[in-house]
């Protein structure tokens, strides 16, 4: 299980700015039964974290008196998910984290990405284009049993007709996906005609050339008997 330090944020809605201008994120954690704990974890250590884990992999939090101290031993350890991320719209950085304690006993439910594997005939050999109708879907199981990604295997697409559904998606048997069992997950569809472009002929081009020419002697013939005296 990954491990992410994190430690208790004595002010609330105050100084954030200040505290990220530190290196550090604002978060929370909540969940059943548990009093909502104010954060702050490190930036760096987050962007490392999440860039493997996403928002539906397990966490084990170490809730710490200071940061700079990663063998203190009066920890407080949580297993979380990351429930929610908040980015600025302009730098792209992490400005806020909601942790989620899950309860180990209890089935949650998680968005798991599908991952699409394999070679589509209709794609190889007929020049189709891949259509991924669902990037996430949405499963309830146990914390422990829930899977990082769910795989595709887009091969069974030999055809334009063809099409994979929900209810072809393999799962073990203690994860459940809420999803309509026909919702179509991929297809593949015809590749797009190249539209004709007419070819132009020197003898066009040059015809075309004369009118531009002659046109503007004719307007500049039409300009000099303008300004010849009365």
């Amino acid at each position: 299980m990954f491990e992410l330090h994190a430690k208790i944020r004595d002010k609330i809605g105050r100084g954030l700015h200040l505290l990220r201008k530190e290196g550090y994120i604002p978060a929370i954690l909540y969940g059943q039964k548990t009093k909502n704990i104010t954060l702050k974890v490190d930036k760096k250590e987050f962007k490392e974290l999440y860039s493997k884990t996403g928002e539906s992999e397990l966490i084990k939090l170490k809730i710490m008196r200071d940061l700079s101290d990663k063998d203190n031993k009066e920890k407080d350890e949580r297993v979380v998910l990351i429930h929610d991320i908040q980015k600025d719209p302009i730098s792209d950085e992490f400005i806020h984290i909601d942790f989620y304690q899950v309860r180990m006993d209890k089935p949650i439910t998680v968005e798991i990405p599908l991952v699409f594997t394999g070679e589509s005939p209709a794609v190889k050999t007929e020049g189709g284009v891949l259509v991924k109708n669902i990037k996430y879907v949405e499963v309830e199981a146990l914390p422990l049993d829930l899977p990082k990604e769910i795989e595709v295997d887009i091969s069974s697409l030999k055809t334009f007709d063809d099409n994979i559904y929900i209810k072809d998606i393999k799962l073990p048997s203690n994860v459940k996906i809420n999803a309509d069992p026909e919702e179509v997950v991929a297809s593949v569809v015809p590749p797009k005609e190249e539209e004709e472009v007419p070819e132009v002929s020197e003898e066009k081009i040059e015809e075309t050339e004369e009118k531009k020419v002659k046109s503007e002697e004719e307007a500049v013939e039409e300009t000099k008997s303008e300004e010849k005296p009365e």
